[in-house]
């Protein structure tokens, strides 16, 4: 578990991990976030799917986490939906400086976590969604780590493309699962309007 140091000032929303010496910002369900300096980005995944996509020259960086591939084929504007969360995220890494041509990927989660959404597949779903939308967009995939039934913890360093990725213990599956389950829950409750929403 990451610790705050409260000794340490670092960017605003970040806490300081012992543990990588460096400071972090955690990347909700239906959020992203994009960095050039030397904090980390992390998040946690069980359904939901993380693409960390990075420029090497720009040394600018971010990550994504959504839990669906997108409405009954349509983007949504919403953050909280894989196509959608794509453009919004590469958008932004445009705006520092990436450029297209340069930008590489690597794409975590798609863990089958849910049980009532076996049926659906949405773990599934969502790693074949992520790989088609790299493809069609030409974006190189470094590195990827999908599917199973494990939850996984990302740390992703923005600046420099390192991605690493641990897969948790059965023990913190119920952990993850519930998690999403109300996130859904509040999807299902909240309509997707307007632009981005963070959680």
């Amino acid at each position: 578990m990451a610790v705050l140091d409260a000794r340490r000032a670092g960017p605003a929303g970040t806490y300081y991990d012992s543990r990588f010496d460096a400071y972090a910002a955690k990347v909700l369900p239906g959020d992203y976030a994009v960095a050039a300096d030397a904090r980390m980005l992390v998040t946690l995944l069980g359904s939901c799917v993380a693409a960390c996509v990075h420029d090497p020259l720009a040394r600018v960086g971010g990550m994504n986490h959504f839990l669906l591939p997108g409405v009954d084929g349509a983007s949504g504007e919403s953050a909280r939906y894989g196509s959608y969360a794509m453009e919004v995220l590469i958008n932004e890494l445009l705006k520092r400086g990436a450029a297209r041509q340069r930008l590489q990927a690597k794409v975590f989660g798609g863990a089958a976590v849910l049980p009532s959404m076996k049926v659906g597949n949405v773990g599934e779903r969502n790693a074949q969604f992520v790989l088609d939308y790299l493809a069609a967009e030409r974006i190189n995939v470094l590195g990827s780590d999908l599917g199973d039934i494990v939850p996984r913890r990302v740390h992703f360093f923005p600046a420099t493309g390192r991605a690493l990725v641990k897969r948790l213990p059965a023990a913190e599956r119920a952990s993850v699962a519930a998690d999403e389950t109300r996130y859904l829950s509040r999807l299902r409750a909240k309509p997707a309007t307007g632009s981005v929403e963070l959680f």
